[in-house]
């Protein structure tokens, strides 16, 4: 044999070998890991509005790749199960049960009975506290079930045709019947797929500026059109609880349906063509109606033209957001741009809030302008008051207005005015109820609103319960968790000058989350969940403060191992997910709590502390500046973070320079790969779904405004495809070949891998099969699970110290 023809045989044959060896099949991680992950859930738990009622509802353990390897349809930007008519899912709950409530000892449960294998979807109760309803998934399509709470263990089938893949179902004002989209009797067969191509697939440009964002499962050709409408078109009709149906108007698609607080009409948002090839489904046409209660045509909202020429981080023009009001018996209202939509252009107002009450002769009525864009609105118990919502995009700023309708001259009382990153400075949400009509209002006592908030302090997040006068402005703490816990407000049973009675979600390191009764001065246990894993609750953990070299205040929380000696070295994990702020203030604040129950679960990164590694969890990397500008500086700052954390960690004595890793999943995989290519911090990194060429993703991404022709040398920069020539310490990349999220397209993955192979450096692509952007499957979960372990064991926990490819980094 001539030796060109030896060498060549040689060469495919490693060829081979090496492809073998990238595709063995599912690999297990240590039995212990396995054990952990496959533990089962604890219950979830469903509150009735008048908190009277729970339901218990047992969840499944992690689907199987069988499972997830169903058919799926993608079409306009969403994911179709074609046989449950539903958005497509690969987990379901598989029990059930109603408890009437008490304290967790003496309690009374009642199953509620379900077909053999079924699979549970939603659970949705009528606002009365009579009922609730749910979805099964069946072989043969999605049912809608309901049952009453005197009779539970009587659930009845109202429907076997329910599809939801738009628009689902809601109770009706009456508590009585349920709202709902249902595959058309007449619907046929699904369209055939040609077997030999019409022609060409074709777009077309005008000319007009059409900035949009990268999607995956776009429509392509006049194919999916039909599947789509197919799947989409869906009949809307009332079912009453004894299963009597009434089909209201023709088939159509429909987007959005609400009933009118007294039933009397229903908005109705249906989808229209043309449909688009470059953006989803909620960008399509649409016409917005107000039918009766018979399903007649009452008025037309807005014809609402294809979303597109609107600027980045702009808005349509027209009426948008409409809704019903839900102090008024059949009032809509909705917002329109003042400011033609861009927020480049100087306004006044960025937009105005409009009303039109049944039965729609008059003229819309003008209700109040809000200075910065309209982020949504709440509605008091009367109809006197609105509370808007602005956010200044500039700032990052929130302003929440209570605005008195009866007086035009009354300036609005400023109810929050604060950035969205300032956790010390967040009041807390306004606390919501159902009212008799099934709609939300802010609950209320008098001049009383009230507020639940996440607590964020410098020592961890302690959650608390306020009351604030709204005329006053006045704010009385009513509650707030103490340290050493985590106890969050969950609902609000009674509130009134005397007293306040509410249920908490209470958890710490040792114990897992259960539910609580406060009433008084009293604290009853409403469940006694176990904890599902045991094994891992020696683990510790703890809040970690210090300081980047320009200053800024940085935190996150160590995990060490259940058997660590204080002052033995580990290998260290920093795992983290870049933020943009506007200031180092509110950069420095801390968001997370060290006192939450450790649970470990699916490809959780935290698996790594059982094998004996230090886990920097949620180290911050802010990126502060200009929201304009600040990506020009996201290298220096992002890897300046990362050395102020690694700094941290040996000087607590737990981790030593030659034995550490990053990683981070989506923005924080985009992250690693930076760390990897402009710092010699690490000694590998794992990178999970992520994005590395920010050139394919030219219309802006994550916080970045500016298009790829504005500022090519920040793409080019900060897009670590372009420095794969500098990531020379191992690198595995992991990703969903089926992912979904906008950006992180599965060939980002590819494309670096080889990028980082063809410059001669380490690295591995782990590609997982029917897996999206979050990884399901326990086939795909145990598996990331083994790579992960086997990786850092290899690169990192057995480093020596020893530098074996020394190289310049600009950095």
């Amino acid at each position: 044999m001539h030796l060109q023809s030896l060498i060549f045989v040689v060469s495919v044959s490693l060829i081979c070998v090496t492809a073998t060896v990238a595709n063995d099949g599912y690999r297990l991680p240590p039995k212990a890991l396995v054990d952990l992950i496959d533990a089962a859930p604890s219950p979830g738990i469903d509150l009735s509005p008048d908190g009277e009622w729970m339901l218990v509802i047992e969840q499944n353990a992690m689907p199987d790749i069988g499972d997830i390897s169903k058919r799926m349809l993608r079409l306009a930007g969403m994911r179709i199960d074609p046989v449950a008519k539903s958005r497509f899912r690969t987990s379901y709950d598989r029990g059930l049960l109603l408890r009437q409530r008490g304290d967790a000892a003496n309690e009374v449960t009642v199953r509620v009975p379900l077909p053999k294998g079924a699979k549970l979807g939603r659970t949705v109760w009528a606002h009365d506290s009579k009922s609730f309803a749910f979805t099964i998934v069946s072989a043969k399509g999605s049912e809608l079930w309901a049952a009453t709470v005197a009779a539970p263990a009587n659930p009845k089938l109202l429907t076997d045709q329910l599809n939801t893949v738009l628009c689902g179902f809601q109770w009706m004002p009456d508590a009585k019947s349920i709202l709902c989209c249902m595959t058309p009797s007449d619907h046929g067969d699904e369209p055939t797929a040609p077997r030999v191509p019409s022609g060409p697939n074709i777009q077309e440009s005008s000319g007009n500026n059409t900035p949009t964002r990268t999607y995956q499962d776009l429509l392509t050709n006049a194919h999916d059109e039909a599947m789509f409408a197919h799947y989409t078109t869906t009949q809307l009709a009332v079912v009453d609880l004894d299963g009597k149906q009434r089909k209201l108007g023709e088939p159509a698609i429909f987007y959005d349906v609400e009933a009118s607080p007294d039933g009397q009409h229903i908005l109705v948002t249906t989808v229209e063509r043309p449909f688009s090839y470059l953006m989803t489904v909620g960008s399509f046409p649409k016409q917005i109606e107000v039918w009766n209660a018979a399903g007649q045509k009452e008025h037309l909202v807005a014809a609402v033209p294809m979303e597109e020429n609107i600027p980045i981080e702009g808005v349509r023009v027209g009426p948008r957001s409409a809704s019903w009001i839900s102090n008024e018996e059949a009032t809509l209202i909705w917002t329109e741009a003042q400011d033609g939509g861009d927020p480049n252009v100087e306004a006044e107002h960025r937009d105005q809030w409009m009303s039109h009450a049944a039965p729609f002769k008059d003229a819309p009525h003008p209700l109040v302008k809000v200075e910065h864009r309209a982020v949504g609105v709440s509605h008091t118990q009367d109809s006197g008051h609105l509370i808007t919502y602005e956010y200044d995009r500039d700032r990052r700023w929130l302003r929440v207005l209570l605005h008195n309708l009866q007086d035009d001259q009354a300036e609005p009382i400023v109810l929050t005015d604060r950035s969205i990153r300032d956790r010390y400075g967040d009041p807390g949400r306004l606390v919501s109820e159902t009212n008799e009509h099934g709609h939300s209002v802010v609950k209320q006592h008098e001049k009383w609103v009230y507020r639940a908030g996440a607590g964020a302090s410098p020592q961890g997040s302690l959650p608390f319960l306020d009351r604030q006068n709204i005329e006053t402005l006045e704010t009385e703490r009513l509650w707030r968790c103490e340290a050493g816990s985590y106890e969050r407000p969950v609902k609000i049973l009674k509130a009134d000058d005397s007293s306040t009675t509410f249920v908490t979600s209470h958890q710490s390191p040792t114990s897992p989350p259960n539910y609580f009764l406060h009433r008084s001065e009293t604290r009853t246990a409403l469940t006694d969940f176990p904890d599902p894993t045991p094994q891992i609750r020696g683990i510790k953990k703890q809040l970690v403060k210090y300081e980047r070299a320009d200053g800024v205040e940085l935190s996150a929380t160590m995990y060490l191992p259940a058997d660590y000696v204080e002052g033995t070295k580990l290998p260290l994990l920093v795992w983290a997910y870049p933020i943009e702020f506007n200031d180092a203030d509110t950069a420095g604040q801390v968001g997370s709590s060290p006192w939450m129950f450790t649970r470990i679960r699916g490809s959780s990164h935290l698996a790594l502390v059982t094998q004996g590694y230090a886990v920097m969890d949620g180290a911050t990397i802010p990126i502060i500046g200009d929201p304009e500008t600040m990506n020009d500086t996201f290298i220096e700052q992002m890897v300046a973070s990362a050395k102020a954390a690694i700094d941290k960690a040996v000087e607590m004595g737990i981790a030593e320079r030659h034995r550490v890793a990053a990683g981070g999943h989506s923005y924080g995989a985009f992250m690693t790969a930076n760390l990897m290519a402009h710092s010699d911090l690490f000694q590998a990194g794992v990178a999970r779904s992520g994005a590395y060429n920010r050139t394919l993703t030219p219309f802006g991404f994550q916080s970045e405004r500016r298009p790829l022709w504005e500022a090519k040398e920040v793409y080019n920069t900060i897009s670590p495809f372009m420095h794969a020539d500098k990531i020379k310490e191992p690198l595995l990349l992991i990703h969903g070949e089926n992912d979904n999220n906008s950006g992180t397209f599965p060939i980002q993955s590819k494309r670096l891998f080889q990028a980082i192979k063809g410059n001669g450096g380490t690295t591995r692509l782990v590609m997982l099969p029917k897996e999206s952007h979050g990884y399901r499957a326990r086939e795909s979960v145990l598996h990331v699970q083994a790579e992960t372990v086997e990786w850092l064991d290899k690169y990192v926990k057995h480093h020596s110290g020893e530098e074996s490819d020394p190289k310049a980094k600009p950095l």
